[in-house]
């Protein structure tokens, strides 16, 4: 089998060389794909990280928001400084919340509308919160693949962000992930959020302006969205308007219209309009453009922006520190000893809600430690 093989290694000579020993007369074989080294990239620190951000590096920034995204103790530490020295170059940008069901278009909108913004001179982060999936926990819908064009533009940043388990769908670091989006130059700030649920409620808690999205000839234009969303809108935009489609949007937009007529309108002294367009053809894009920038100058000029960013602020004071509170009281060893058999109580009938509840709230506090008897 091998003519220029000398003799046949015996039992010995294996023993003594080994298996992947180089055999006399059998050529050592050429390395055709040798296998990399991966460069291990340290971890980002707070001061490295900031100065990235403010020289508008998007690397860097979204390196900086995996970090805030992160709870290991290290990085919370290092997201914390990062954040105390970013919030003074921060809040300079107009915040848009943009919801709407399923199958409106949000994506296709922010798509051809964030294009159109960053071909004017703007700088647009787009914050998109998607569903989380069940088993890796991550991002199911992928924004970035949904918005190709945009995602390739220098005046742009597209961070989709798996909703995980937070109240109503968004994100729990969205928050932080806006303010260094500010610190890094961006003047556009569009938060999409899933639009199945009370998401809707959260970003409008986040943001200057909300836009909901409908679209038209899908039925009973009121039972795709509920009252609550359409009160909390600052402008309605009907999407999808072309082609045969192009009537019935603006008979819906006329509905809206009407409709808002009669709401109180969410933002002081505003006027909630309803505004048809075609993403893919531009149509109405121009409007809903001006009608941003009319907005913006009128909780400026009001005074509304200021006092909003007051109250949001509050929110996420008060919103962070209950769930702070949440977290120490379940790790707290009393409670997590007691909880178990009260679950297991609950759950077989055993013993009422409300008694259990009772019961474990009398349990030491977690700034008290157990008690030893």
């Amino acid at each position: 089998m091998y003519p220029d093989l000398k003799h046949t290694p015996s039992d010995a000579d294996l023993q003594h060389t080994g298996a992947l020993h180089e055999r006399p007369g059998i050529p050592r074989p050429a390395t055709t794909h040798p296998i990399p080294r991966t460069r291990r990239i340290p971890p980002l620190q707070a001061h490295e990280a900031l100065r990235g951000i403010l020289a508008g590096d998007r690397a860097t920034l979204a390196r900086a928001i995996t970090l805030i995204e992160s709870r290991a103790p290290a990085h919370r530490a290092q997201a914390a400084t990062l954040l105390r020295h970013a919030l003074p170059h921060s809040g300079k940008s107009i915040r848009i919340g943009i919801t709407g069901v399923p199958g409106a278009g949000k994506s296709t909108f922010i798509e051809h509308f964030g294009k159109q913004l960053c071909d004017h001179g703007h700088k647009l982060a787009v914050l998109a919160v998607d569903p989380t999936s069940a088993l890796s926990g991550g991002s199911i819908l992928g924004d970035k693949t949904r918005m190709e064009e945009l995602s390739r533009h220098p005046n742009a940043y597209i961070r989709p962000t798996p909703a995980g388990a937070t109240l109503g769908g968004v994100a729990a670091k969205t928050r932080e992930a806006m303010l260094l989006c500010e610190a890094a130059g961006y003047d556009t700030l569009f938060i999409e959020t899933v639009g199945v649920g009370q998401s809707e409620t959260a970003v409008r808690t986040m943001t200057d302006l909300f836009l909901l999205l409908q679209i038209a000839g899908a039925g009973d234009e009121l039972q795709g969205i509920k009252k609550g969303v359409i009160e909390m809108a600052d402008a309605i935009i009907i999407t999808k308007a072309d082609g045969d489609n192009h009537a019935r949007a603006q008979a819906a937009r006329h509905e809206y219209a009407r409709i808002l007529h009669y709401l109180t309108p969410y933002t002081p002294r505003w006027t909630p309009q309803a505004i048809a367009c075609s993403a893919p053809t531009g149509a109405g894009l121009p409007e809903i453009r001006q009608l941003i920038q009319h907005f913006h100058h009128h909780i400026r000029a009001t005074g509304t922006l200021e006092t909003r960013r007051q109250e949001q602020n509050l929110h996420w004071f008060h919103a962070l520190l209950k769930e702070h509170l949440l977290n120490q009281f379940f790790e707290h060893p009393a409670i997590r000893k007691a909880l178990p058999p009260l679950e297991h109580a609950v759950a077989h009938g055993t013993l009422p809600v409300a008694e259990a509840i009772d019961h474990l709230l009398k349990e030491p506090t977690p700034d008290k430690a157990p008690s030893q008897s």
